[in-house]
């Protein structure tokens, strides 16, 4: 490699070099160097300072050299140590900014030689010091001389790892007064006679990641000249952290700093201001800062092949892993514009490099994801915005927000909210000879943002570490997205040119579980079972029970089957059979129900003509589903729009139907049958007719009497609106399970006065709810008189925990929460909701039996544990399709790529959830632009 070519590399990596008193100075982001950049520095060292010598000074901005501030003059903070103290002025004190470090010390360790060793530490840097004091305008440093550093020493001889991590964490929490300090603590863990733990708390205010290793370093110095008699000559400090930040507040108004903020302020504006990561818990309204961490060691073998990738791309480990990471990121939030910040030391002038202080700052990484770039392409797009970015990182990112105007929002931070960085592996050598260090892992409760992932390269492999909210995530979730992490960069290493989105995220067992585990939902019921067969059965077991009560009408199961087979017989005679569609312009009344049971019963389906529905609307449907026989009631029959159909008013052809048989009809309709057809409107706005097999319905059916147990002392309560699938279980699951159907009269589903009224008068046991009308019935002074009520079920709509909260607090009542479209024959997942519930959502539950729910990314492949997608369903329950329209039939009912069943097919929701830790599933929205109001599609 050439030195030009050397300082090409350099460059890209964010290298800076400089030379000072003819030695050569190297400041690089960290995890730029790789060993091959390293060595050729070594090798060219003598080289570079030559050619570097004579370029420094012109190459430095004309404003980059640091003057020695006026300390008779107020000395301002830097912009960083300005956040934080408002932060900490504004949340009271708080443990988030401490910066804590322990290690483990054996053998034989002088007390008295530390307790000199941080004076001299304290009286060499000013910002150990240093405190912060309130004015009339603003907060100014105020540097203290006589200041002594004193350690708190605890004796634990014999305490095991948990008591001592114990006390170690509680120093850690302890609380800083940046008005009197000091900011600075250090505390002893004497655990035996040659067994010690060293304990350094610092605020961030005053130092950061970079001034740990100066702090060790020089105190271990200090140290060691104390235990031999013989003080270390270090070399002095030309500059202090106050004069870094005086200069800073100095130099906001030059046309440099000015051409820096401007690159910023293009590169962010439009960047999302929230990357929706999945959570465990919904997002608290204020950041508490609360959180934890936890790490995972990635194989040295693919750490080896994630650096060759890096050579061979001519990038650094750095880019690699933050590409991988935003590819990470954008797989699990499902959005394309990737906002990252990484932290940088912030220490461009050598000066600074020996100093312990807050020189921190932030690079915000945004990233376009869109479309399907190979890794290799999408590193090209993350080299050249981290070079942009390093190029242009003089501006404090504080500075930045406060350009870019954010509206604030106290639940996260604004620009960005995940950060990722690459440091370097704390050493566990000797800093002292004749002691052994040894650094202790523990949780010091905090996390600045939702996540950090930090990385590290060790001898055993890489190092990743997840500091994260414990308002947001749970523990499993973080374990889940290192594995996750860890198997992309597997298959980067192993293809790095396919697309990101072809990237795996999980391995085979994970897959078994989502496909296989997930979905054993068989059940063996009857096979040949149809709604008619069911309907019978029931009616021949129990002709005597009150099958349905209507206002002062009770009918008998031998009466309602005998009055249904005779509609049946008259249909049969118009030559209705199987798969033909009759339809229903009718309100609820006995009439309607011996409609629905007398066109199953004659083996055709019925089609629900809503008279609230708008004549245009009606007309589309009666021509789409191609309606030749329509039954109704007299006094809707004028409202009809014109159709060359025949139409029967049922209520007054009693004497017409009376002379026909009332014995069951043959059984014409088989499980392969339509049983009824209920338009939707869907995303698309124009009404399609579903169209659901008896095998369907009836499995769910069958499903619900397994899980619920209706007997004939219950009543099931009829309110939905025939013209939405709830109503097809409300009608017919009482009936096959001998328990009495009660039908509301019209429109009372909108008045909750009467549904109370009508729940008290007939004992009603079940019934089901939109959740927006449940919330509306729950607020009805009298619906905790509504005792009889042993289940409610709730569908159509997302339930909400308060609203669940809400339900347990006024009825002594179980409450089930259900999922599905009438795509798939009602519901196909289901969720008992628990009364005494932590949980801040409720799920939607698990699939029923012989249903299948596979929540998939967007190329159709599983989606991760834990992250969204589209929710598919397979099994018994998806129905054939919608009436007349193969074109969108063929886009939304697809072939069913997880199963081995021949012809099993798929219905594509367009809805987004994913799976919980234990399989249960979450509703989280929709990935089109449709809402439901009130359980109907818009």
């Amino acid at each position: 490699m050439s030195t030009s070519e050397l300082l090409s590399r350099l460059r890209e990596a964010g290298v800076r070099l400089s030379v000072r008193d003819g030695q050569l100075n190297v400041s690089a982001p960290k995890g730029a160097l790789n060993e091959e950049l390293r060595r050729s520095l070594r090798d060219r060292k003598a080289e570079l300072i030559e050619l570097l010598a004579d370029a420094d000074s012109a190459q430095r901005p004309e404003d980059s050299s640091i003057p020695v501030a006026d300390r008779s003059q107020p000395i301002p903070l830097s912009f960083a140590q300005q956040r934080i103290w408002f932060l900490e002025e504004f949340e009271g004190g708080s443990s988030v900014y401490n910066i804590p470090w322990a290690m483990r010390v054996r053998g034989k360790f002088d007390v008295v030689a530390l307790q000199a060793a941080l004076n001299d530490l304290a009286r060499r840097h000013e910002s150990l010091r240093t405190v912060f004091v309130k004015t009339d305008k603003e907060p100014v440093q105020e540097i203290r001389d006589d200041f002594e550093l004193n350690i708190e020493i605890i004796k634990m001889h014999g305490a095991d790892k948990a008591t001592v991590r114990r006390q170690i964490e509680s120093w850690a929490r302890q609380t800083f007064e940046l008005t009197t300090g000091p900011l600075f603590r250090v505390g002893v863990i004497e655990t035996g006679s040659r067994k010690h733990v060293l304990v350094l708390v610092i605020h961030h205010i005053i130092s950061d990641g970079w001034s740990l290793d100066v702090l060790q370093n020089e105190l271990f110095s200090f140290y060691l000249g104390h235990v031999n008699g013989e003080l270390p000559e270090l070399e002095p400090l030309q500059l202090q952290l106050a004069d870094y930040a005086a200069w800073q507040r100095n130099r906001v108004n030059g046309s440099e700093f000015e051409r820096q903020l401007d690159y910023w302020k293009n590169q962010l504006r439009g960047a999302p201001a929230l990357l929706e990561l999945p959570t465990d818990r919904q997002r608290p309204s204020e950041q508490s800062y609360h959180g934890t961490h936890l790490r995972r060691l990635l194989p040295a073998k693919l750490s080896k092949a994630l650096q060759a990738i890096a050579k061979e791309q001519n990038a650094t480990l750095f880019m690699v892993l933050l590409t991988a990471f935003k590819i990470f990121l954008a797989r699990y939030s499902g959005q394309d514009d990737i906002v990252v910040g990484t932290p940088i030391a912030g220490r461009q002038q050598t000066e600074l490099e020996g100093l312990i202080g807050l020189f921190l700052n932030t690079l915000a990484m945004r990233t376009d994801v869109t479309g399907n770039p190979t890794f290799t392409e999408l590193l090209k797009r993350v080299q050249a915005t981290s070079l942009d970015a390093f190029a242009h990182q003089d501006i404090p990112f504080d500075r930045i927000v406060d350009a870019l105007h954010p509206t604030r929002d106290m639940s996260h931070s604004p620009v960005y909210q995940v950060q990722f960085m690459l440091q370097n592996t704390p050493a566990n050598g000797s800093p002292v000879e004749g002691l052994e260090f040894q650094h202790v892992e523990f949780n010091y409760g905090t996390s600045k943002f939702d996540l950090t992932l930090a990385t590290a390269e060790t001898e055993d492999g890489l190092a990743a570490e997840i500091e994260y909210c414990t308002d947001l995530f749970d523990e499993q979730s973080i374990e889940r997205m290192l594995e996750h992490f860890e198997i992309l960069l597997q298959g980067i290493t192993a293809n790095p040119e396919i697309g990101i989105r072809d990237l795996p995220l999980i391995d085979d067992r994970e897959r078994t579980v989502l496909l296989v585990d997930w979905n054993a939902t068989k059940v063996d019921y009857p096979a040949q079972a149809t709604l008619q067969s069911l309907l019978e059965q029931q009616a021949e077991s129990s002709p005597h029970a009150p099958a349905l009560i209507y206002e002062s009408t009770v009918l008998s199961y031998g009466e309602l089957n005998a009055r249904a087979n005779q509609l049946a017989h008259w249909l049969i005679s118009q030559g209705v059979g199987p798969d033909d569609m009759v339809g229903v312009y009718m309100e609820r009344s006995v009439e309607m129900v011996i409609a629905l049971l007398g066109i199953i019963k004659a083996g055709g389906a019925y089609v629900p003509l809503d008279p609230d529905y708008p004549g245009q609307r009606l007309q589309h449907m009666l021509e789409d589903a191609d309606i030749r026989i329509l039954l109704a009631q007299s006094h809707l029959a004028d409202a009809l729009p014109p159709y060359p159909g025949i139409t029967l008013s049922v209520d007054t052809a009693i004497d017409e139907l009376g002379a026909l048989p009332d014995v069951n009809p043959l059984h014409r309709a088989g499980p392969g049958n339509l049983a009824y057809v209920i338009f939707t409107s869907g995303s698309t706005g124009r009404p399609k007719g579903v169209m659901n097999e008896h095998h369907g319905i009836c499995n769910r059916l069958l499903w619900m009497q397994d899980q619920y147990r209706l007997d004939n002392n219950d009543r099931v309560l009829q309110k939905t609106p025939y013209s939405f699938d709830v109503s097809v279980w409300e009608f017919f699951w009482p009936l096959i399970t001998g328990a009495t159907l009660v039908v509301a009269r019209p429109g009372g589903h909108r008045d909750s006065d009467y549904l109370c009224s009508l729940i008290r008068e007939h004992a009603v046991t079940t019934l089901h709810f939109v959740p927006s009308m449940l919330q509306v019935f729950l607020q009805d002074e009298n619906a905790n008189t509504c005792k009889t009520l042993q289940r409610v079920i709730c569908s159509g709509e997302a339930l909400s925990h308060d609203l669940q909260a809400r339900f347990f607090a006024t009825l002594d009542s179980e409450l089930h929460n259900l999922y599905g479209p009438t795509e798939a024959a009602i519901d196909v997942t289901y969720w008992a909701c628990e009364k005494d519930s932590t949980e801040t959502s409720v799920p939607i539950g698990y699939p029923v039996a012989n249903t299948q729910i596979y929540v998939v990314e967007p190329d159709g492949q599983p989606a991760p544990v834990g992250v969204a997608g589209e929710l598919w369903i397979g099994g018994d329950q998806v129905a054939r399709g919608y009436a007349n329209r193969p074109d969108l039939t063929a886009e939304r009912f697809i072939p069913d790529p997880f199963s081995a069943k021949e012809g099993a097919r798929i219905y594509r929701t367009g809805d987004l959830t994913r799976f919980r830790n234990d399989g249960a599933i979450e509703f989280l929205g929709r990935i089109d632009h449709q809402v439901k109001l009130r359980g109907f599609r818009i």
